[in-house]
């Protein structure tokens, strides 16, 4: 099975971005054939600055490879290393109707937030699909607020093999249910956009400070608390099994742990779980030439790949 999935260097990585897609990447590669890139091209629909998007793309490379992502059972590249995706982005904007561009929720959900309407935000599901299709991917791992853009690759691959023939795969969403949508300080969706992230390399100081602004209610030490409306226990929860989470539950339905105390638990799991991690972040991050080496191979062997199918691309649309 051929797996793909990119991630946005646009600021520091955080806990959503762990649990949403980057865990599942990196169990995939002992299991599939996975494609995983940076996705710096649609970074630039909230990074305007130069020099913060080269850095950030380093640092999202870094976190991967910190987590455990291994180029030798994967291939891992950053966007614009490939630049095929833009010339069969441009080629799929021909097959894509407005009214779909127009329907996706997430652009009216970004320009309702006040996000500048531009038409990179608007033609942002092209690029993806682009992403998709150029290399075959069969199973996309996406969060929930994503499985639309996955459905319209679908829709545009259609439109695109009725008219030259069965040549793109069609992908598949996947999605974890549990960890769709992995919540933030606030209990909105953990967004780089909202601020409300608990950052996997942060610093200890500034990581105990994240998570002790995690809202609360304000509900007494002694009394029983609600775990499913608590915005604490649904990120511990991420962290635990079955027989761990129900152990939590128990506590809050007792009564007698304050919202504290569980948050400062909270922080010890997380220096605990992610400690390995740390270490090989400050070491990738003091030789960056070694992950820019690993990137450079990434994308000639991402080329590689798709070289076959551009080939079919252009020939099927006259542009060869």
């Amino acid at each position: 099975m051929r797996v793909l999935s990119g991630i946005q260097p646009s600021g520091s990585l955080h806990l959503g971005n762990y649990f949403g897609m980057m865990s599942k990447m990196i169990t995939y590669q002992e299991e599939s054939e996975l494609f995983c890139f940076i996705a710096n091209y649609h970074a630039q629909t909230s990074v305007s600055d130069g020099k913060l998007l080269a850095r950030g793309t380093i640092e999202a490379a870094a976190n991967f490879l910190a987590l455990g992502m291994d180029p030798e059972k994967s291939t891992f590249w950053v966007q614009s290393d490939v630049p095929e995706v833009q010339e069969l982005t441009w080629v799929l904007s021909n097959f894509t109707p407005m009214g779909l561009l127009e329907r996706c929720h997430s652009y009216k959900d970004k320009i309702g937030k006040g996000i500048a309407a531009n038409h990179g935000l608007f033609a942002y599901p092209v690029l993806m699909t682009a992403d998709i299709l150029l290399f075959q991917s069969e199973t996309v791992p996406v969060g929930k607020d994503q499985k639309q853009h996955v459905e319209v690759a679908r829709d545009i691959a259609i439109k695109f093999n009725n008219e030259y023939g069965e040549i793109f795969t069609l992908p598949q969403p996947e999605i974890d249910d549990d960890v769709a949508t992995v919540p933030g300080l606030d209990g909105q969706k953990m967004s780089k956009s909202y601020g409300n992230t608990i950052d996997l390399f942060a610093e200890e100081k500034a990581l105990r400070k994240q998570i002790m602004r995690i809202v609360t209610d304000s509900t007494p030490v002694e009394e029983p608390k609600n775990p499913d409306t608590c915005n604490v226990f649904q990120i511990y929860r991420l962290f635990l099994d079955k027989s761990q989470q129900d152990e939590l539950r128990k506590r809050y339905l007792a009564g007698g742990t304050g919202y504290g105390e569980i948050k400062k638990r909270l922080f010890e799991y997380f220096i605990a779980t992610f400690s390995d991690a740390r270490a090989r972040y400050e070491e990738l991050q003091a030789d960056p030439g070694e992950i820019e080496n690993i990137l450079a191979a990434g994308a000639e062997e991402a080329r590689a790949t798709v070289s076959q199918l551009m080939g079919t691309v252009r020939e099927a649309v006259g542009t060869c």
